[in-house]
Formats: C-alpha cells, sequence, structure tokens
C-alpha cells in the first residue's frame, strides 16, 4: 500500500464509498467514479475522494496506479469490455464481488499486457444500501477473502492482503474462485434464501406487533437488494441449488421426527446444532495469522 500511488474506486455504493473513506481518512489519494452525479458529490462533499467523476473519466482511469472495482459483476465486465484499454500497465485493480466463477478468468482475459487483476471480496455487506449508509459499514469483524489464480503473483496478492489490513479487516483467508463459490453459496446465499422464503411463507401483516426476537433476527437478511441478490443468485445458481436441496434434506429430517414423536431424534439434532454454532463463536487465537489458506 504504497502512499504515492493513487488509488481509483469504480463504482461509489455502499462498499465502494467506505473504501473510499477509510482510505481518504488513512492519508491515501484516492479518487472515484460512479455513474450517479448524486454519488460522486456526496463523496466529494465528505473528503472521501480527492476528485471524481459521473462521466468523461477516461483522465482518471489513465492516471490511476491501483484501481477497486466496487459494482456487480455484470456491470464489471462490461466495464472493463468498454474502458479496461484505459487502464495503464503495471496498474493492480481488485474487486468487492459476492461471486467470482464467471468473473474473475474473463476480466484476466480482457485486461491490458502488464494489468493484474487480484481477485477479493470483503464479506461486510448490509441490508442498505448506496454510499449515505457507507460509514455504517464495520469492516473489523468482518471476512476478507482473496481468490488468486495462477496468472496472479506474489506481490499482487501481498498488496491484496495489504489493503485488507489497511481497510481495517482482522480476518484475511484465500481461496479459489471455486472453493470461495461453493463456501459463499452455503454461508451467504442459503441464509438470504432462507430469509427471503421465511418471510415470502407467510402475507400476515400484523406479524410485526407480537414477533420475538429470534424472528427478527433471522429475517434481518431478508430486507435484500433486490437487483444485486438476484444477479448474485443467478451467477452462483448450481452451488446454491445444492445448498437449498441439503438444507431441505434436513428440515425434511425435522419433519420426520414431528411427524413420528421422535424426542430423541430432536434432542440429537438440536445437540450437534449447538456444538456446531459454537464453533463461530470461538474468537481467533491471537497467535493465528491474520491470512493464510
Amino acid at each position: 500500500m504504497e502512499r504515492d500511488k493513487t488509488i481509483l474506486i469504480v463504482g461509489l455504493g455502499l462498499l465502494g464509498g467506505k473504501y473510499a473513506q477509510v482510505l481518504s481518512g488513512k492519508g491515501y489519494p484516492v479518487w472515484g467514479i460512479d455513474r450517479d452525479p448524486e454519488a460522486v458529490r456526496w463523496a466529494l462533499e465528505r473528503a472521501y475522494i480527492a476528485r471524481g467523476a459521473a462521466e468523461n473519466f477516461e483522465e482518471l482511469v489513465t492516471g490511476a496506479q491501483r484501481i477497486v472495482f466496487a459494482l456487480y459483476p455484470t456491470a464489471f465486465l462490461e466495464w472493463v469490455k468498454q474502458y479496461g484499454h484505459l487502464i495503464r500497465p503495471g496498474t493492480l485493480i481488485t474487486d468487492v464481488s459476492g461471486v467470482k466463477r464467471g468473473v474473475v478468468d474473463p476480466v484476466q482475459e480482457l485486461l491490458p499486457e502488464g494489468v493484474e487483476f487480484i481477485a477479493s471480496h470483503p464479506m461486510a455487506g448490509r441490508e442498505s444500501s448506496g454510499i449515505t449508509h457507507s460509514a455504517e459499514v464495520d469492516f473489523a469483524p468482518a471476512n476478507f477473502i482473496v481468490t488468486p489464480t495462477a496468472r496472479n503473483t506474489p506481490e499482487a496478492v501481498a498488496w491484496c492482503e495489504d489493503l485488507a489490513r489497511t481497510l481495517g479487516f482482522a480476518h484475511i483467508t484465500t481461496l479459489s474462485v471455486a472453493e470461495h463459490d461453493r463456501m459463499i453459496g452455503y454461508v451467504s446465499q442459503l441464509c438470504h434464501a432462507i430469509a427471503v422464503s421465511l418471510m415470502c411463507a407467510s402475507d400476515n401483516s400484523r406479524l410485526a406487533e407480537y414477533t420475538g426476537d429470534s424472528f427478527r433476527d433471522l429475517t434481518r437478511i431478508a430486507r435484500i437488494n433486490e437487483k444485486l441478490w438476484a444477479e448474485l443468485f443467478l451467477w452462483n445458481r448450481d452451488n446454491l441449488i445444492g445448498e437449498i436441496d441439503m438444507f431441505d434434506a434436513a428440515l425434511q429430517k425435522m419433519r420426520t421426527f414431528l411427524a413420528e414423536g421422535d424426542r430423541e431424534g430432536l434432542e440429537e439434532m438440536f445437540r450437534l446444532s449447538t456444538v456446531r454454532r459454537a464453533a463461530f463463536d470461538k474468537k481467533p487465537d491471537a497467535k493465528t495469522p491474520d491470512a493464510g489458506h
């Protein structure tokens, strides 16, 4: 994270805005572009970025030495197809995309010679969206995943990990592109699918008057950015369908225990879930490296 390298944020939304806020706050030169002039204006007024544009941004692209793409996967691909030739050799770029297959290989193929794309995923989204909510994002408790390929150099991987540390992520890991999408299908997308399905299962509008914390906690992520998540689900549909089938099998197993009055079976499921959930409550060992495989 050289302080003399200008960082361009492409997409000043929730995560792009937070990247800009943190990096500018730590003294890094940050520029930003977004198709929404209001997002650019908002970022400039708060000194999240030193320069910004919603159009005629070619000079910003050619002048940047580091670029972060905070775009939806489809928009990311289209942007690189249209403007990727402007990125100058020697530039390192990364992204925030929630899916990697279908993104990483095509982008690496499209980029000019001498431009290196090292993909990453900050798992720090929220149910809110837009740069006006970016200050609410907290990177410290979130995971940051780097997904290198054979095309990436050790220097690019090290830069991406250093970027994560600079942003405030305490836990940085490395996965392959395929491993990332399998993992995200279970720990993120399936959770959203369950929350959405639970909210769509009943149209009782008075639930909020008498529900408890369990329902509120379980359905918090059901307040969802429909355009983003429809795209993420479809890009990772094979993994997500497999996870939905696995979840359905577990739910049907519980249904069988209920139908048969099998208290022992239910208690065994509850014991297993308690043991497995405890692993998520353990604090990371202070001696454990903050980046690994």
